[in-house]
């Protein structure tokens, strides 16, 4: 597909994950950002010397690349499709990348009514959290046409270090689906471990030695306890109810797959329970330890 010769990107979300990743995607690029909170849309044009848009009804002609990193598929659809969406906006030969953490069916249809539109699409979630995002260190995966992904990567390489062309469109929010259950699951079993460590006389940072110097070590043992969890911050930037609606999109993947796959998927299960425990508001996912204090009567505070 021919680049067009519009040279100007877009990125749409600007939350948690998107002020950081705009911020660093912006260095040698004319950007526009939006965001419904049009003081962070503000604040990150002053950040890129960019331009923040009120509204994405009148996108200039000259944005030929669109990156979106928003809650949920449903919103990634209205901002395409809504009168007037991108889609009815950009020119033949754009390209749309789109990182949220969206269904893998929902990301399929998109991209099939992108090329009739002569549209490149390339799904592009990310892993690594709010510090990685900081630091330009994220671990991006990468579904669509492989022209699409090569195109794609010119503008993901100050946003990670690591990208993973995964298959076709979907595919990049599927693997995207399937680590996210996956790290539930490593964040809840280590939950259990260290509470029942603390009734058996054990405490929490004793028992995360021994598990980071053993085989049992995971990201979450590694990092999200000690930073987040012991020090009762609970402050990963990440909230549960995202971690909710993700295992959510892993587990219908895989009952549409047919697959077997008890051990995480009673992982989402509990990860449910303990949305429903939890009092806040708006928990951060590494909260998920709290309904595991609650269910040993251990605390998983430092001492």
């Amino acid at each position: 597909m021919v680049t067009p010769s519009t040279s100007a990107s877009l990125f749409v979300g600007l939350g948690n994950m998107g002020r950081p990743m705009a911020i660093n995607y912006s260095p040698g690029r004319e950007l526009f950002v939006y965001d419904t909170n049009l003081a962070a849309a503000a604040d990150v044009a002053m950040a890129t010397n960019g331009t923040a848009l009120p509204n994405l009804e009148n996108i200039p002609p000259h944005i030929g690349t669109v990156i979106l990193m928003l809650p949920t598929s449903r919103i990634v659809e209205s901002v395409l499709r809504n009168d007037p969406g991108l889609f009815s906006q950009l020119a033949v030969g754009s390209l749309i990348i789109d990182m949220s953490s969206s269904d893998p069916e929902s990301t399929t249809d998109l991209a099939a009514e992108a090329a009739e539109l002569g549209i490149d699409f390339v799904d592009a979630p990310v892993s690594g959290g709010v510090s990685k995002a900081d630091a330009g260190k994220l671990a991006i995966m990468a579904g669509g046409e492989s022209t699409a992904v090569e195109r794609a990567k010119s503008h993901l390489r100050n946003l990670g270090e690591d990208i993973t062309h995964t298959g076709p469109a979907g595919t990049g929010h599927v693997a995207k689906a399937l680590n996210n259950l996956l790290s539930a699951t490593n964040l809840a079993a280590a939950a259990e471990i260290l509470t029942i460590a603390a009734t058996a006389g054990i405490t929490p940072e004793t028992m995360l030695e021994v598990i980071n110097g053993s085989t049992g070590r995971s990201q979450a043992t590694e990092f999200k306890y000690p930073r987040h969890i012991l020090t009762g911050t609970f402050d990963s930037g990440f909230a549960m109810d995202l971690m909710v609606k993700d295992l959510r999109i892993a587990r219908d993947l895989i009952s549409r797959q047919s697959a077997e796959a008890p051990v995480v998927l009673t992982a989402q299960q509990t990860a449910e329970k303990a949305r429903d425990l939890l009092e806040s508001a708006s928990p951060d996912h590494t909260e998920f330890a709290r309904y595991y204090e609650k269910l040993n009567g251990s605390s998983l505070r430092a001492s």
